[in-house]
C-alpha cells in the first residue's frame, strides 16, 4: 500500500525565537520530501517571523495574511492543503523524532479513523523539559454514548494544534471556522471531527510544547482585555458548537456534556471580570469539582470545603482574584500535604528535572 500524501499546516504569529525549530523539526523527520508538503501560514506577524520562513524555500510555503487569529488561518490553510492527511503544529512548538511515521502508521492500521493525536513533552520558554503528559495506554474515542462523552471530555487535550493530524476530507466538512475564535479553533475542529469519525490518541510523548507568557489567554493575565478576549472565544464556542453538533445527529445529552466544561469557562471569566452572587461562584467550582475528580481525600475535602466557604463569603472578582495570586505563587504545593485527589481523566504526568528538549536528538 503506498503511503499517503501529507500535509504539515504550521500557523504561526509573531514567533521569531521559535519558529526555525518548529521547521527544523519538521524537515528531518524520517518521511520522505516527495510524500508531505510543509506550508506555514503567518497571521500578520509584525516581526522576523516571514523572514525567517521565507529561507526554508522552496521545502515550505508561505502564505501570509492579515492578523485574524487562529480561526482565520485555519480557515485560509486548510483549503491549500492538498495532503491526504493534515498534520498540524504551532509555530512556538516543535514535534519529537518519529511523530510523522507513528501517526501515519495509526491512519494506516486504523482506516475508520479520522483523527490521531497523542501525548507531549511540556517545555518552558527556553526548551527545558519539566514534565511528560500522555494517557494511560492508547483510547480510541467517539461520541456514541453518555461514557463516550464522558472519556472524550477527560482526553480532548490530547487534540490540541500540534498533538493532532486529520483526515483532509473530515476538515473540509468542519469550514469555515467561526471567526470570533482567535484562539480555540482546534476545539472547534477536533470536536465536530471525533462527533463525525472515530479518534485514536495514541500513548506516546511526540511533541514539545512550550510553555510561554505570551501564549497564555488565563485569567491571571494582569491586561483585563486579554481576558476578555478569552471570554468572547469560549463564548463563541458556546454559541457555534451545539447546533453544529445537532446537524450531526448527536443527542441533547451528549451534547451537554461535551460543552459542560465550556460553560463552566464562559461562567468563571464572567464572574471573574464582571462580578455576581456568591452562589454563582459556589455552584461553579462545586460543578468545577464534580467534573474533575473520581475521588478525593480527606484533607483534600477538608481543604477544598475552606475554598469553597470562601466563595460564599468574598465577591467573586475578589475569590478569582485571590485564586490567581494562590496559582502565581505555586501554593498549589502546599495542598499536598493534605494529599491530591484522583483525577478522573487517565492520564500520566511525570515530572522531569533539567532536561534540555530537542526534536531532533
Amino acid at each position: 500500500m503506498s503511503k499517503p500524501f501529507v500535509s504539515i499546516l504550521i500557523d504561526t504569529y509573531n514567533h521569531e525565537r521559535f519558529i526555525e525549530e518548529a521547521i527544523v523539526s519538521v524537515l528531518e523527520q524520517d518521511f520522505p520530501a516527495s510524500d508531505r508538503e510543509i506550508l506555514a501560514v503567518d497571521d500578520g506577524s509584525s516581526d522576523r517571523t516571514p523572514e525567517i520562513i521565507h529561507q526554508f524555500e522552496p521545502h515550505v510555503h508561505l502564505l501570509r495574511k492579515t492578523n485574524g487569529g487562529q480561526a482565520s488561518a485555519f480557515n485560509a490553510g486548510i483549503p491549500e492543503c492538498r495532503g491526504e492527511i493534515v498534520a498540524f503544529l504551532d509555530g512556538d512548538d516543535w514535534w519529537a523524532q518519529g511523530k510523522l511515521a507513528a501517526v501515519l502508521k495509526a491512519f494506516e492500521e486504523n482506516p475508520d479513523v479520522g483523527a490521531v493525536g497523542h501525548g507531549y513533552y511540556a517545555v518552558d520558554e527556553t526548551g527545558t523539559v519539566y514534565n511528560t503528559v500522555i494517557p494511560e495506554r492508547k483510547f480510541r474515542l467517539c461520541l456514541r454514548s453518555r461514557e463516550d462523552a464522558e472519556l472524550f471530555c477527560q482526553l480532548r487535550c490530547f487534540l490540541g494544534t500540534s498533538k493532532v493530524a486529520y483526515r483532509r476530507d473530515l476538515l473540509e466538512r468542519v469550514l469555515p471556522i467561526p471567526q470570533v475564535l482567535w484562539f480555540e479553533a482546534d476545539e472547534y475542529i477536533w470536536t465536530l471531527v471525533v462527533a463525525s469519525s472515530d479518534a485514536l490518541v495514541l500513548d506516546l510523548p511526540l511533541f514539545f510544547y512550550r510553555f510561554h507568557a505570551a501564549n497564555n489567554f488565563m485569567q491571571r493575565s494582569p491586561d483585563k482585555s486579554l481576558v476578555r478576549r478569552r471570554r468572547d472565544v469560549m463564548q463563541g464556542l458556546l454559541d457555534h458548537l451545539p447546533a453544529r453538533l445537532k446537524t450531526l445527529g448527536l443527542p441533547e445529552e451528549i451534547v451537554a456534556i461535551v460543552m459542560e466544561q465550556i460553560q463552566i469557562e464562559v461562567k468563571r471569566l464572567r464572574l471573574f471580570l464582571d462580578g455576581g452572587t456568591s452562589w454563582e461562584t459556589y455552584s461553579v467550582e462545586q460543578a468545577e469539582m464534580r467534573r474533575s475528580y473520581r475521588s478525593t481525600t480527606l484533607g483534600y475535602r477538608i481543604y477544598k470545603q475552606l475554598s469553597l466557604l470562601l466563595a460564599l463569603a468574598l465577591p467573586p472578582r475578589r475569590f478569582y482574584q485571590l485564586r490567581e495570586w494562590y496559582a502565581a505563587n505555586n501554593l498549589r504545593r502546599l495542598r499536598g500535604i493534605l494529599g491530591e485527589p484522583e483525577l478522573k481523566a487517565p492520564v500520566v504526568e511525570r515530572s522531569v528535572q533539567s532536561s534540555r528538549g530537542n526534536g531532533r536528538r
